[in-house]
């Protein structure tokens, strides 16, 4: 039984007449005899009484009448409150990332997500890692586009989904003796001074280090801390120090090297992230637009 068969069966019942009904309905009076004599088969018993001229409804049909025009009341009253609901949908959607990691994928996002959706604004937000979470369980953020913190029991509030994995490195400018290589043992980076992220606003960034410095006596020794990787890479150019993080090669050309450690430390989960439940229209969008833009890589 669908809709359309109670409301052509409402307008037969009130017009007393199913050629008056078809005119009503914009249909052709055969198909409409055609649906009526349907809901009558499905139901099992019939609702209205026939003459040549005239129809009128039986005893099952006056009780069914009143339970059809409540069910299209409530499927109308659904209607119109769903339509509301996605007319104040936000034509905005706030979203945070690390620039350096999104470098190569967000543009891709962006451009399948203006296609898919042209009437909402994506406004991105540079912040920290921290500060994405912090947004996005706080409700200033939709979606955060991040590295999953080395101990991933900090995301069981949210849902999170891993979009693709960078290796770390140590980055070194061209003139520094690691540059001659292709890998550099653990140990010896531990006896060069680092520049690294701010502790305050990166606090994960210490425990990646951490984690991959536990397999070594020597510990780093970080002389000098930066608010974003650019500026590391910045310091790590003008030859302050080397650097521990994921391979940014395609971003910073010849200017930097980026060398692989042994013994290699775990990649980093980048991935997107969101308040679980529903999340808007908008943000499920923007989420399957970030999945396909890892696969096209």
């Amino acid at each position: 039984m669908e809709l359309r068969h109670l409301r052509y069966f409402v307008a037969v019942a009130e017009a007393e007449n199913v050629s008056r009904a078809a005119l009503t309905l914009h249909v052709s009076q055969p198909p409409l005899s055609r649906q009526i004599r349907d809901l009558e088969d499905e139901l099992g018993f019939l609702l209205l009484k026939r003459t040549a001229k005239s129809v009128s409804l039986t005893e099952a049909g006056r009780t069914f009448l009143n339970e059809a025009r409540a069910v299209l009341q409530h499927a109308d009253e659904a209607d119109k409150k769903a339509r509301a609901v996605a007319s104040t949908e936000p034509a905005e959607l706030h979203a945070g990332h690390s620039p350096t990691l999104t470098v190569e994928i967000l543009p891709k996002i962006l451009r399948a997500f203006h296609w898919a959706m042209p009437n909402v604004h994506v406004r991105l937000h540079d912040w920290s890692n921290k500060d994405t979470l912090d947004g996005v369980r706080g409700g200033r953020l939709e979606l955060g586009l991040i590295t999953a913190p080395p101990r991933g029991s900090s995301l069981r509030d949210l849902r999170y989904e891993e979009l693709f994995h960078q290796r770390v490195c140590v980055a070194v400018a061209p003139q520094h003796p690691f540059a001659r290589r292709r890998s550099v043992p653990l140990i010896e980076v531990a006896a060069e001074p680092l520049t690294g992220l701010t502790r305050e606003d990166y606090p994960n960034y210490y425990d990646l280090l951490s984690i991959i410095f536990s397999k070594v006596k020597q510990k780093p020794r970080v002389i000098e801390e930066h608010d974003s990787m650019s500026g590391i890479m910045s310091a790590v150019e003008a030859g302050t120090g080397v650097a521990i993080g994921p391979d940014f090669g395609y971003s910073f050309g010849n200017r930097i090297k980026f060398l692989h450690l042994t013994p290699e430390p775990k990649p980093i989960s980048v991935g997107i992230a969101g308040t679980k439940g529903r999340l808007s229209p908008a943000a499920e969008k923007f989420w399957q637009c970030a999945k396909e833009a890892v696969s096209a890589k």
